[in-house]
């Protein structure tokens, strides 16, 4: 009797009643999203790089190493010798390596020098590849792909020139006029620092730093040499290099041997651990995003409570009728307490539905314009637990009005005062 009198109250102030389920529902959604939002940040931010076990770089801090490789934050630093490149790349427990080379720009957007192997071998996010939305991987000599913000914000298309530049970002400087490289393909939208680069071969990058190696010797000979072969390993040195290996379990004990190893001074990373590091750095903002999902949901319950007390006066006389028919105190308490606890129910509802039905919808433009992959639609533990604490909060709301009518008597809601 009690559930259908409240279900009744509730038709009967079915516009006030409405107005209170939006607002726990749009607190709800919310709460929900930003929930769901950091988890999925956080994970897609440890899988920047999900498919490499090393990266190695001249002797600096993981994280510098991590930022300079990875995100193309700050310069690369001192570079590392090709002969060494090679013995490492040969260890046994290497399946695979990736050169880069950096250094260069084109119009802000920094160049990575590499090989056919990066767009082979890198992955992101959940194990996923890189794939050419037009056009096709460099192949020939000058040619370049270029990332998807890139060829969208400087308006390129495949069959493009541009010439590259020293320097990074924007302090790009002594322009190579001479070489102008040719755009071969565009890479497919990734969400991740990718889209912000240019792509071109390692051999096109020792080319056009070979003028500067002969123009340091005054040897004619060893100009000579240098200008037949610009890549030869005496000279030859790379950035950094992405490494696979054949098991997980080597990661470590090859990491050891990296940083010790003889011939010249090296660091390798973890990048899954460095990742981690990085983003305890950026804790402070994961936090401020919970708070206000927090504050969210405390403006919605107390619309809730204000929306439930501003009713107080005009429900008097309705409670004093049914105490008048034999309806017992904890009955109207009852009554009050469980109309909150349903308008609670209903925004709960409400807000996880909607978040559910959009996730799908927005997934497509969240991978391709922030880089979030976003999984299953189904509710998480977390999101379980956080609809549970607001349905309660939402209940314990409704104990206060229910409270003051409580202890109306029947006399006082039937000679209410104007």
């Amino acid at each position: 009797m009690i559930a259908a009198l409240a279900l009744r109250s509730l038709r009967h102030r079915r516009a006030t009643a409405a107005l209170t389920v939006l607002s726990i529902a749009l607190s709800v959604f919310l709460l929900l999203a930003i929930e769901r939002l950091r988890e999925e940040a956080r994970e897609g931010f440890a899988a920047t790089v999900s498919g490499t076990d090393l990266i190695v770089g001249a002797r600096t801090s993981g994280v510098h190493l991590l930022l300079a490789t990875v995100f193309h934050a700050g310069e690369a630093g001192s570079g590392l010798r090709w002969s060494s490149y090679r013995a490492l790349a040969g260890h046994p427990a290497v399946a695979w390596t990736v050169p880069l080379t950096l250094g260069d720009s084109h119009r802000g957007f920094r160049v990575v020098g590499t090989d056919r192997g990066f767009f082979e071998h890198y992955r992101y996010g959940r194990a996923l590849a890189l794939s050419i939305a037009s056009g096709t991987i460099f192949a020939g000599p000058r040619e370049a792909v270029l990332g998807a913000e890139t060829a969208r914000r400087l308006g390129y298309a495949p069959g493009s020139d541009l010439i590259l530049a020293h320097g990074s970002g924007d302090d790009g400087f002594m322009p190579h006029a001479d070489r102008p490289f040719r755009v071969s393909g565009i890479l497919a939208p990734t969400g991740t620092p990718v889209d912000r680069t240019v792509l071109v071969g390692l051999e096109d990058i020792d080319a056009l730093h070979a003028p500067e190696r002969i123009a340091q010797t005054d040897d004619p000979l060893a100009a000579a040499l240098m200008a037949a072969e610009p890549s030869a390993e005496a000279s030859r040195t790379i950035t950094a290099f992405l490494v696979g290996l054949r098991t997980r379990p080597s990661a470590l004990s090859m990491q050891r041997e990296v940083n010790t190893f003889p011939d010249e001074p090296l660091t390798a990373i973890l990048p899954a651990a460095t990742l981690q590091e990085v983003w305890a750095l950026v804790g402070v903002a994961e936090q401020a995003l919970r708070a206000v999902s927090i504050m969210a949901v405390v403006v919605g319950l107390a619309g809730m409570l204000v929306a439930l007390l501003t009713g107080i006066a005009e429900r008097r006389r309705e409670m004093a009728i049914l105490r008048s028919v034999g309806a017992r105190p904890s009955q109207v308490f009852a009554l009050v307490a469980g109309e909150a606890a349903a308008l609670a129910m209903a925004g709960v509802i409400v807000g996880a539905v909607v978040l559910h039905v959009a996730l799908p919808l927005a997934r497509p433009w969240l991978a391709s314009r922030i880089g979030l992959v976003v999984g299953g639609v189904w509710p998480s533990v977390l999101e379980w637990q956080l609809m549970a604490l607001v349905f309660v909060a939402g209940s314990l709301v409704g104990i206060l009005p229910a409270w003051r009518l409580y202890r109306h008597s029947v006399a006082d809601g039937l000679s209410i005062r104007t």
